[in-house]
């Protein structure tokens, strides 16, 4: 199995995990970076995004693939408690034949309406307050309540 690279030089995912590009961060562990995607198909589509370097499912740690999958569900629950979506699509690609463009382990988060067309990568740019306002929204859902 290949080994991790913590930080991986041009790839954007790494430079975001290092604080080297900037994102509208929802949500950080030792495992994990979660953040909304630049290019949303749907209002709170997120990423979750492994802070080591693994370049698809076959390279990841199990210990990694773990810290996906819990952050994933709570990001989820988050999605879920602000917006309401009818479904919520939870994508991971391995390779270029699948449709991965960053080859940074990661996983897609989308909420889906009634009729929504498949689709996993936008082509327009979201708007920066539009992403920064939901950032700010899911990152205050995941805060765990007073007295838990």
């Amino acid at each position: 199995m290949p080994r991790s690279q913590p930080i991986v030089s041009g790839c954007i995912f790494c430079q975001i995990v290092s604080g080297e590009a900037p994102c509208f961060e929802v949500y950080r562990d030792d495992h994990v970076v979660v953040f909304m995607d630049l290019f949303p198909v749907a209002v709170g589509h997120t990423l979750v995004v492994t802070r080591e370097h693994f370049e698809n499912l076959f390279e990841a740690t199990p210990e990694a693939l773990a810290g996906v999958t819990t952050a994933s569900r709570r990001v989820a629950q988050a999605i879920r408690a602000e917006l309401a979506p009818a479904g919520l699509g939870v994508y991971q690609l391995n390779g270029a034949a699948a449709g991965q463009t960053v080859f940074h382990y990661h996983m897609h988060l989308i909420p889906r309406g009634e009729g929504d067309s498949l689709r996993l990568h936008g082509r327009s740019r979201g708007d920066a307050t539009q992403l920064s306002d939901l950032a700010q929204r899911l990152h205050r859902a995941l805060e765990p309540s007073p007295g838990t």
